[in-house]
């Protein structure tokens, strides 16, 4: 077996391999499962902010009475919390690969007190899940940006466990970003979030999500992007996630310059135990090609270290395809 170790976040991991945030890594059994099929890591499901909210709402129903409201959303952040803390101290308690906790949020409020709960109980890093959707006309995406920026700073005068911001896309500039992060001491940043998308249904004329799972397609954001923000952020560590469903996929993304791989779909798909078979193919790989290690090859293919970076350009897209009328 060829030595897959390497570091993420200041964590010492026995491979790339990680199992990124979703109902998977949302109990103990199926985690464990996850770690003996040969994973490097897990990312817990999510503290959704989001969903505490909207039960809480529910259970308020029409009430008039801020006391009341009030009282409900701190009972219902609390209770979930603590159920988290738990379960984080629970899986700590039983398995031996890094644990990281994840956080979904759209506010930079209570999260920050509660970043300390989850550093207390354990867990070996932070991930942090923030999306807003640019709706306000009368922001700047700059203004947008802020929020991330903001959060981030709050998080590093609290906790001390490394940090990593999950981002989505659709930044105007995500190597930017991810600077103005870095400059904040953030340790890393995943590239990138799978959000839900909304999709009309024409027969019902009704809006529902569109497909839950990512397609193999869905590589090639987050393939430029870690090529990108890779070679221009030496001390950031990158994790490459959407998109990967065979081994081949996981090491594109090393070659790009990924510190981690972080998969989902494709073990939804194919079962935890698929884990295994990325894992062969990215040995048997290395054993073709001659590498002992994966720094030997990680980042060989990104964009300082090829002869021509412009294929990482969009601008290009006519140069190299204007054969196809």
């Amino acid at each position: 077996m060829s030595d897959f170790s390497t570091t993420y976040l200041g964590l010492k991991l026995k491979n790339p391999l990680i199992a990124s945030s979703s109902g998977l890594t949302n109990s103990l059994k199926s985690i464990k499962e996850l770690e003996e099929s040969g994973v490097g890591a897990v990312v817990l499901k999510s503290l959704f902010e989001e969903q505490i909210s909207y039960e809480a709402g529910q259970t308020l129903g029409n009430s008039d009475y801020p006391e009341a409201a009030d009282y409900v959303m701190n009972y219902a952040k609390d209770n979930s919390v603590n159920t988290y803390i738990k379960f984080i101290e629970e899986v700590k308690a039983n398995v031996s690969i890094p644990v990281i906790a994840s956080i979904n949020c759209y506010t930079n409020g209570d999260w920050i007190k509660f970043a300390k709960q989850i550093e207390e109980a354990g867990a070996d890093a932070l991930e942090i899940n923030i999306y807003v959707v640019p709706t306000d006309l009368n922001k700047t995406s700059a203004d947008y940006e802020k929020i991330y920026t903001g959060l981030a700073e709050r998080l590093k005068e609290t906790v001390n466990i490394p940090i990593a911001f999950k981002l989505g896309y659709q930044f105007t500039s995500p190597v930017s970003l991810a600077n103005q992060l870095y400059f904040r001491k953030i340790e890393g940043v995943v590239l990138f979030n799978r959000f839900y998308s909304p999709d009309i249904d024409v027969d019902k004329m009704e809006i529902g999500a569109s497909h839950i799972f990512s397609s193999p397609a869905d590589i090639r954001h987050t393939l430029r992007w870690t090529s990108i923000v890779s070679s221009s952020l030496h001390n950031m560590d990158v994790s490459a996630s959407t998109g990967v469903h065979d081994g081949r996929a996981l090491i594109k993304l090393l070659l790009a310059g990924a510190s981690t791989v972080q998969v989902c779909s494709v073990l939804y798909k194919n079962g935890i135990e698929f884990a295994k078979t990325l894992l062969a193919e990215l040995d048997m790989w290395m054993k073709e090609k001659g590498f002992n290690t994966i720094d030997e090859f990680r980042g060989k293919l990104n964009y300082e270290h090829i002869k021509d970076p412009s294929i990482y350009e969009r601008s290009q897209f006519m140069k190299y395809f204007s054969k196809y009328e």
